[in-house]
Parts: C-alpha cells; sequence; structure tokens
C-alpha cells in the first residue's frame, strides 16, 4: 500500500483510512466525505505499545533484509476494530469469510488496531531494484504515454505469462477501440504460492511484444501491489489505477481478479453499472468473455462471438496440464501458446522440477 501510495496510483488518497472511512468504502464504495473509492487502504497492526502517544511514526519494509524504513506516517488516530466491524468489511469486500479465500484470510489477520493518518513514501521497496526495466510509477506511465502521442490507450492488467488468448484479448481491443497503444501492466507482488515468480513472467511477455507486436504499440510496464483476490470489487481499483497512469480503457475479463468459485464470472464487468455511480470514473471498460483458439476458425475468438462451437472446438488446456508439459519438457500447442514464450516458461518449470 506505501508503495502504491507514494507511486501515484492511489491518487487521489494520501495515506491510510480510519476506521469510519473503512466501513463507509465497505458498504457504499464511498469514503465519509464522499470520495469514490473501492477497497479500504488501511495500515494494521496487532501491537501498538511502541507507538501510543505517537505524533509521527517510521513504517519499516517487511519485504526488503535488515527492514529499512521506506515512510512516515502522521498518527490521526489508532483505532481498535471489533471482530464484528471486520467480519463486515471482510464480507463486503471478498463476498465471504470462508478460510479457503486467500484473500479474505489474509485481510482478517492483518491486526486490530487501524493507524490513520497521511504518509510521506521514501522509496519503492524492492521493485525499483529488483525490476529496473518495468516497474513504473502511474506518473511515469502518464508522462511515457504523452511521449507517445498516444490519446486513447487500453490497458490490460496481468498476473501471468501471456498465452496466445491474452495476447490476441490485447490486439482486439485495440482494434475495436481504435486505441494509439496498448498499456500491458503486470502485477509484481505477491501472488499465490505455486504462481509463476514476476521476473520469468516478466521475461515471456516482453520476448511475445517484441516478436508479435508491431512497434509502438505496446508499452511493459509494472506496478508493485500484491493480488487481493477481491474480484469485482479489485476490478474496480484496478480500473483506477489505470486511470491515473492516463490509460482510456481497462480490458475487464471474465472472472477478473478472481480466485475458485467465489465470483461469478461477469461480476467483475456488472458491478461498472450496478456500483460505480455516473461520473466517478473517466476510464471505461472494455467487456471480453474468455477467449481461446478455435479450430473450426484458425484464428484465437472470444467464446461469446461463436454460439455455434463445442467444447471440443477451442483448443483449452489447464494449467495444471500446461505446467506438467513444460515440466517433462513437450512443446505446447503454437495455437495455445507462442513457441517463444513457451521455450522461457519451460526454462523455469524444468529448473523447478530439478530441485
Amino acid at each position: 500500500n506505501a508503495v502504491m501510495l507514494g507511486a501515484g496510483y492511489f491518487n487521489p488518497l494520501t495515506g491510510y483510512m480510519n476506521i469510519a472511512d473503512t466501513l463507509s468504502v465497505a458498504e457504499k464504495l464511498q469514503t465519509t466525505s464522499g470520495l469514490f473509492w473501492p477497497v479500504p487502504i488501511l495500515n494494521r497492526t496487532d501491537d501498538i505499545s511502541a507507538i501510543k502517544n505517537a505524533k509521527r511514526i517510521a513504517l519499516r519494509d517487511p519485504n526488503v533484509e535488515g527492514n529499512p524504513v521506506m515512510a512516515i506516517q502522521d498518527i490521526e488516530a489508532i483505532e481498535e476494530i471489533s471482530t464484528e466491524q471486520l467480519n463486515t468489511v471482510t464480507e463486503n469486500i471478498f463476498t465471504t469469510l470462508d478460510a479457503g479465500h486467500p484473500g479474505a484470510t489474509n485481510f482478517l489477520n492483518l491486526g486490530k488496531y487501524v493507524i490513520s493518518g497521511p504518509i510521506q513514501v521514501l522509496n519503492f521497496s524492492y521493485f525499483q531494484e529488483d525490476f529496473p526495466d518495468t516497474f513504473r510509477t502511474a506518473v511515469e506511465i502518464r508522462n511515457e504515454i504523452a511521449e507517445r502521442g498516444w490519446n486513447k490507450v487500453v490497458a490490460f492488467q496481468t498476473r501471468n505469462p501471456m498465452h496466445r488468448a491474452h495476447e490476441e484479448l490485447c490486439r482486439m481491443a485495440h482494434d475495436r477501440l481504435k486505441t494509439d497503444g496498448i498499456l500491458v501492466h503486470m502485477l509484481l507482488g505477491k501472488l499465490k504460492p505455486g504462481d509463476i515468480p514476476a521476473p520469468v513472467r516478466d521475461a515471456a511477455i516482453r520476448k511475445m511484444v517484441e516478436v508479435y507486436f508491431p512497434p509502438n504499440t505496446v508499452m511493459i510496464a509494472g506496478y508493485g501491489f500484491d493480488m487481493l483476490y477481491a474480484g469485482p470489487r479489485e476490478a474496480i481499483l484496478h480500473a483506477t489505477f489505470r486511470q491515473n497512469t492516463g490509460c482510456t480503457h481497462l480490458i475487464v475479463g471474465r472472472d477478473h481478479a478472481g480466485v475458485g468459485d467465489y465470483y461469478g464470472a461477469f461480476d467483475a464487468q456488472t458491478i461498472f453499472d450496478e456500483k460505480v455511480p455516473a461520473g466517478a470514473l473517466e476510464i471505461e471498460i472494455f467487456r471480453a468473455d474468455h477467449t481461446a483458439y478455435s479450430k473450426k476458425l484458425n484464428k484465437v475468438v472470444m467464446m461469446r462471438d461463436v454460439p455455434d462451437h463445442t467444447k471440443e472446438d477451442f483448443v483449452i488446456l489447464s494449467g495444471t496440464k500446461v505446467r506438467k508439459m513444460l515440466s517433462e519438457g513437450k512443446d505446447l500447442p503454437p495455437e495455445f501458446s507462442r513457441p517463444e514464450v513457451a521455450k522461457i516458461l519451460m526454462g523455469y518449470y524444468q529448473s523447478q522440477a530439478a530441485k
């Protein structure tokens, strides 16, 4: 959260919310002052013994060795959030209190004290050092869009390597919206155990863009945030990030930011109609269906565009099947993944299998 505040992705927020704003955002998607916002942004802890009467505190980085100071916070309030309040917020954001939901479980366990107030961010944790070519602040992306002379830009959110279906989805959005460019914006933070690490994803995406997209149509960037797996609410948060980077559109696909079966396939699209007041967001949504390679038409299509197809007409591989094939050094079908991308992923999976 500190990285995102410092990098301008959470504009116009300047710091962490108090309990009143947290409850208001959870229930009404707006702060007590009326600012539209989809997810509470909090600094929580279980131990306030060292900061009881403090007016300013240093926030240490839990992800870097030695835990250096990464931000300074002015304390406006330290409040205890009740179990009932915490459950209300969690259910509103994640739709469940189920221990099987990684986002809800993580959120419930962040601590019972809420420390609110503005922060001054001093650095961007490990993201700038580990991903110097990819990590960008919202302002840096906005500036680069201007330098490229782009006015209309569609963003694609990804936490995975991009296969043919993702690549073609970006192309479809680019063509149908007639945009000047595409921002492939990858999440560089923590995912679920077993997911592909960010450096491998980064290399695979760069190779795909280099080989298969014309020059100056795709900008690759990353941002320092962890997945919440909050489905529809996170889709609105993702739209807010991209609005802050200067994009005009965001691709929202089937089960965007979802996990398991906690959300309906298109809840992350319909929430923009049902819960986002007119004028609350400038960015528009490109609504996508599941995309896959059609054996009938010899191209990638959106499933809703081909009602005459059956499941057998598509090239679809489960994540488990993909991992197994790559670990065993078997090539993925070229209809599913570009060979250059598959080669990078195969190198990673074989190195894992050899451990």
